[in-house]
């Protein structure tokens, strides 16, 4: 398989898995961090989830090292 069949094959993969684990993975404190950042007032509601940006960062960032090797 050329290189970018082979991501698409891998993509689909991997939304199967975690599609599959779902049931599981929403009881995951994602979102809900503390560092993340919620502002809420009167007519309105600012969500900027800045900690678990940096930790799936961080985890995909590790797993595409492992995987390059």
């Amino acid at each position: 398989m050329e290189g970018f069949q082979k991501w698409l094959v891998i993509l689909g993969l991997a939304l199967v898995i975690v599609g599959l684990a779902w049931p599981w993975l929403r009881h995951l404190p994602l979102g809900r961090l503390p560092g993340d950042i919620l502002i809420q007032r009167e007519n309105f509601v600012f969500y900027f989830p800045i900690t678990t940006m940096i930790l799936i960062s961080a985890v995909l960032t590790l797993l595409f090292w492992i995987f390059r090797r």
